[in-house]
This record gives structure tokens, sequence and C-alpha cells, in this order.
């Protein structure tokens, strides 16, 4: 439409086009505010400066004329309302449309100044840090500034100055972050800081020409020190130009530096390392945290040296060590497990430095069987509570069927046995037969290869879940019958617990299922709560397929009357089926126990001889034998007005059970007694 026509006067032609022209305090630096490279976005204004009162678009900067209150200037299609501009239009500041341009150009002053003020300090602060290397003088100055939104310039900053200088200077600045991240820097600002850098890599290839490489360092030491999230490289990517030199830094980042082996070692050292400490050094002092850890219990302590060694690619150093002082020290095993349990739990030490550490034990356990005649038992116990806990993830390691030693099996062979194996189980779970499976286990895998016995018990509880509480119960009792060697039953739940991810597409309650088939099952697992063994017997029918209805006492008495038999002459195969066909694993420390008291009131020694037989075979196991001589030891008092030397007796059998590698002393908290 043309306004110049005879419908508009000269007046009200001139007021129309002096509205479409942007007020003078809309400079056009302004206008073009949210565009600059450096000025922080309009989330962190608000997280530094507040909230304003009222801005005039989402978008800060940019021109939205409001739409004006209609008051009786004219109806819909008419003129009225805009063009009335003075004497009969009064902006009201109650309107809820009423926006104030000069809240908008008080809010671009204040950012000015206020980011003028903070780049000023910035450099100031990255000089002084560079003079006196001092990091916590440096972290205290960023707190009483207290601008968040603005520490993307103090990364930004720091980076830039440090890749023109000396290697000294960038080592110091990649500690720097390292220090500061989480604690001073929120992650967000150092993410957004080094996306700054690669925007204007273009910028600083005038004065640093080799800002390619040096910067595309930068970015892999700190995706290497956990304060950049690999995914950085592909987002960041996303949006650059294909002719930029900040494309070049990505891929030199990706395929030059994090793609090489042991790049992490490499890039740690790149620019001197750590202040030029060892990795003896390094190894050094986690071993005394370790130490003093286990003495004191103060896990925030331990958390706090963590910390301090500022060298997160080799916390698998510290993971490894603890593993092998839990396997060492089993006294120690409760507090080790729960100190990396909270390092994960907090992001302290990350998910594959956790992995890493267990990795590298995996690979030494053949040489550490020469000091730990059980070092493979132990460490499949460890794995296993780790993993049950949540805080490993256990499909990240190698198969433990590849622990050198171990007899592989070939991949056809296997196949054929878990076929055969899944025919067997079908099969007992119609007719109930314990003794037909063990015939049929013997004649497949005679040789008790140890791949093949955890291969059945995985697909043994893989099918029992599938099915009923009956199925449930009879392969809890038939795992009991087998006695497969302990460190095969664990591999078998290691297993399951690996797969428990894609088994629960099938099985939704699988792992309240595995849990207590777990704890059902293997004596080493650690039972919380009060009556929990029995509460655990009868989760799906109780005691077997055949003796629903057990009690407690009910099973003292059989387990009295069988070693009763026993010492009277009996033999010694029979007993062994006797305590196996009672089918409690969890509730064997009652026949150490009940052993040892006929032991020292008859001076019987085919008790002993039965407790080494039930041991060797693994009927059995470590927790169950530790818990016997516990509850004898608590009634040692009651015992010595029968036996007046009990306690000597017992002090005896103690030492004679340690020396034989029966018992966890971690299990023993033995008043009077020590292990030597």
């Amino acid at each position: 439409m043309d306004y110049t026509d005879k419908f508009m006067s000269s007046e009200h032609q001139e007021q129309f086009r002096s509205a479409l022209v942007p007020p003078p305090c809309l400079s056009q630096h302004h206008l073009n505010l949210h565009d600059s490279q450096d000025l922080p976005d309009r989330q962190d204004l608000v997280s530094t400066l507040g909230a304003p009162s009222r801005l005039k678009s989402p978008i800060l900067g940019k021109l939205v004329i409001p739409k004006k209150v209609n008051r009786g200037s004219g109806g819909k299609g008419t003129w009225g309302g805009l063009l009335d501009m003075e004497g009969g239009h009064v902006d009201d500041p109650n309107d809820p449309n009423y926006i104030s341009d000069k809240d908008d150009a008080k809010l671009s002053t204040r950012t000015d100044e206020q980011f003028e003020e903070f780049r000023k300090k910035a450099t100031i602060m990255v000089e002084e840090y560079f003079d006196n290397d001092d990091v916590t003088s440096t972290a205290n100055e960023l707190r009483e500034i207290d601008m968040p939104g603005y520490y993307f310039y103090f990364v930004k900053k720091l980076v830039s100055i440090a890749m023109d200088r000396r290697d000294k200077e960038k080592e110091m600045a990649s500690i720097l972050l390292s220090s500061l991240y989480g604690d001073v820097i929120d992650p967000k600002q150092v993410y957004k800081g080094f996306q700054k850098l690669v925007q204007s890599a273009d910028d600083l290839v005038v004065d640093i020409p080799d800002v390619v490489d040096v910067l595309a360092m930068f970015i892999a030491r700190a995706i290497v020190d956990d304060i950049l999230p690999p995914s950085f490289l592909t987002k960041t990517m996303a949006y650059l130009s294909k002719d930029s030199k900040a494309v070049g830094v990505i891929k030199r980042a990706e395929k030059g530096y994090l793609s090489a082996p042991l790049h992490a070692e490499i890039i740690e050292r790149c620019w001197g390392g750590s202040k030029n400490k060892t990795v003896e050094d390094f190894k050094a002092k986690i071993n005394d945290l370790l130490v003093e850890y286990v003495v004191s219990g103060d896990v925030r302590e331990a958390r706090r040296c963590i910390k301090d060694l500022h060298v997160p690619h080799f916390h698998h150093e510290i993971v490894k060590r603890a593993i092998l002082m839990a396997m060492e020290k089993r006294q120690a095993e409760g507090r080790l497990l729960e100190l990396l349990k909270r390092t994960c739990e907090e992001g302290l030490i990350n998910s594959s430095q956790i992995s890493k550490g267990f990795s590298r034990i995996i690979d030494s356990v053949d040489d550490l069987s020469l000091d730990i005649p059980n070092a493979k038992v132990l460490l499949q116990s460890l794995i296993s509570k780790a993993a049950s806990e949540g805080w490993l993830s256990a499909s990240s390691l190698r198969s433990l069927s590849l622990i050198p030693g171990r007899q592989v099996v070939e991949e056809s062979m296997l196949k054929d046995f878990k076929k055969k194996a899944e025919s067997i189980i079908r099969e007992y779970f119609l007719a109930g037969d314990v003794s037909e499976v063990i015939c049929c286990l013997e004649f497949e895998n005679g040789s008790g290869v140890a791949e093949l016995n955890a291969a059945f018990v995985k697909k043994l509880i893989t099918l029992a879940m599938e099915r009923k509480n009956r199925e449930k119960e009879m392969a809890s009792v038939l795992l009991s019958s087998l006695c497969f060697p302990s460190d095969d039953v664990v591999s078998g739940f290691i297993m399951l617990i690996e797969s428990a991810d894609d088994m629960a597409l099938d099985i939704p309650i699988v792992v309240e299922d595995l849990a207590m088939k777990q704890g059902d099952t293997n004596g080493n697992v650690s039972i919380k709560g009060r009556l929990s063994g029995e509460r655990i017997l009868r989760c799906w029918g109780g005691g077997g397929s055949s003796n629903n209805g057990w009690t407690v006492e009910d099973v003292k008495d059989k387990v009295g009357k069988l070693l009763e038999e026993y010492a009277a002459g009996g033999d010694t195969r029979e007993a062994c089926r006797c305590i196996k066909e009672l089918g409690m694993p969890f509730f064997h420390h009652e026949v150490v126990k009940r052993c040892l008291v006929i032991l020292m009131e008859m001076k019987n020694e085919r008790m002993w001889s039965l407790l080494s037989h039930c041991f060797d075979m693994q009927l059995i196991t470590m927790t169950q034998m530790s818990k016997g001589f516990v509850r004898v030891s608590d009634s040692l008092d009651d015992l010595a007005l029968d036996v007046p030397d009990a306690k000597k007796q017992f002090h005896n059998l103690l030492h004679k059970a340690a020396n034989k590698g029966w018992l966890d002393t971690s299990l023993l908290p033995i008043n009077g007694f020590t292990f030597t």
C-alpha cells in the first residue's frame, strides 16, 4: 500500500516513518551483542547479573515493536492506536504489555561494563598464575570475583596465553583447569571455553602458527583429564565450517593424539608431565594413601588425597592397588571396596578407570597366585561383589575364561555342550532326578572343565528364572548337590550378571530373581538382615524339593544325628552325602560348630578329617567355616564348664585351620587370639 496517497496527511506520514526507525538507545553494537564471540549468552547474563525486570525479546538485542493497547483510537483494521504517538496515548507501566526501552539500555550498558571488568581481571590473574604457580590463590581470586557466567572467558584466556608460551606454562594451564574443574568453574563453562577457543582458531593462527597442533593437544589433554567429554569432538565438529582451521584442530585431537596406543600416558607427559614427577612417585603416593586409609578408615581424607594427585588418567593404578591389597589383607577388603564404590559413585574415579584397574589384575593373576594361593577365587569374588553393587561393569572386562592358566574350550565344543546342558536341565525339571544329572555331566564333562561348569550354571539359572518357583527351588538344590568348584559357580554368576541387561527384555524381574538365586546358592555372598538364612531358604518353597516345612531346629537335629553316626564309625563319603542332601549350604556353619565341639569334648580326630574332606571338595566354603569357628568362640565360656581346657584346644584348632587356609580372618573378630 502506498502511504503517500491522499488518505494520510503529511503529518501522519512523518510520524509513521519515525515509528519504524530503531530508537537511538539501541546502537549497532547492541543489536549485534548476541553474535559477539566473547560475550556471554543470555543465560550466563542472568546467572551473573540477575534477571532483568523485562526484556524486549528472548534473544537479547533483537528489536521487537510491542503491540499497543487499544485505547478507543480505532477498531480492527484502523491506524489510530499506532500513529497516535502524542497527546492521545500515554504508556502505562502497569500494563502487562508495557516494555521499557530504558531497561534494555541499562542491561546492555551493565553487561558491557561487567564483562570488560572481568576480562581485565582474568588477564591479570592468568599472568600472575604463570609467575607464581599458585593454584590455591588463583582459585580464591575467582571465587571472590563471583561471576560464574563469565568463567568460560577465563578458560579461553588461560589456554590462549599458554599456547604462545613454553611447555612449562602449557603444563601449568592444564593443571590449573583440572584443579578448578567442578569446584570453582562449572563443567559447562569449561566446555564453552574450549568451544570459543576452537571457533577462534582462524584468528589465533596469526600469532600462533602451530595453533592446530597445540590447541588439539590441549583438547586431548582435557579429555584425558576428564574435564571435557569425548563427545566434545563430534558435537563441535557438527557446526564448523569445512574450510576452517577449527576442523583441523578437532581431527588432529581425535586421530593424531587420542587414537594412539598408550595415548593417556603420552599426552600426560607431553609438556613435562605433572611437574616432572615420575610414575614411580605416583605409585608410591598411591600406596601410602591406601595404607593410611586402611588404618584410619577416613573416606573423606582418602578422596582428598586422590584428587590432589591430579592424575585422573592414572586412577586405574589406585583401583589395581586397592584390589591387590584387599586380596592380601582380607580384613581390609570391606573398607577398600567401600572406598572404590564411593569414588566411583561420586565420579572421582570414572568407570573406564575402574574397569582398567580390574583388567590389570586379571592379566597378572597367575603371578599373584605364587604369593596368594587362592588369588583367582578371591579376584572372582571381588568382581562379583563390585558388579552386584553396580559400580563395576563386568561386561567391560575380558572374559574370565581367558584368564591365563585356565583350559580354553573351543567355540564348537562349548556350543555343543550348551545344547546338551539345556536338554539335561529341561529333563531334570520334569523328573527331579539329581543323580541322573550328575551322571550326565560326568559323561559330557568328565574332566571337569571350568568353562563348561560355568556355562552349565548360567544355563540352569537362566532357564529356572523363566519358570515357576518350583523350578527355581530345584535349580538351587541341584547347584548344592553338584558341588562344582566355587570359582566355577562364581564365573557362572558373573556371566549372568554381564547378560542381565539383555535378560531383562524377557525376564522383567531378573534383578530380584538373580539376587535371590545368588544368595541362595553361594556361601561366599554376604547376606545381611536378621534371620536372612531362613527367609532365603523358604523364598521358593524352602529346604529342597522334598523337604518343605523344615524348621531350623529340624535341621540342627539332623546335623547332630548324622555327626553322631559318623563319630561312631561312619563313612566319610556317606556323611558328606547327608550334608549335601540337607540342601542348606548357608547353614553349614552349624556342621562346623558341632564338629569342633565333638572334637574338643571327645577328642575324636575323625571330626577334623570330615571338616578337611568337606573343605577340600568345597562342600563347606571358607565363609561357612569361618562362621562356625566364630560361633564356637562365642560359646567358649559355657563350653569350659564341661571341658576345662576348651580355650586352649580352640586356640590350637584355630591356628591349625588358619595354617591350612580354611579361614577368612576378616570374619574372625575373636578376642584374645592372634594370627601369626
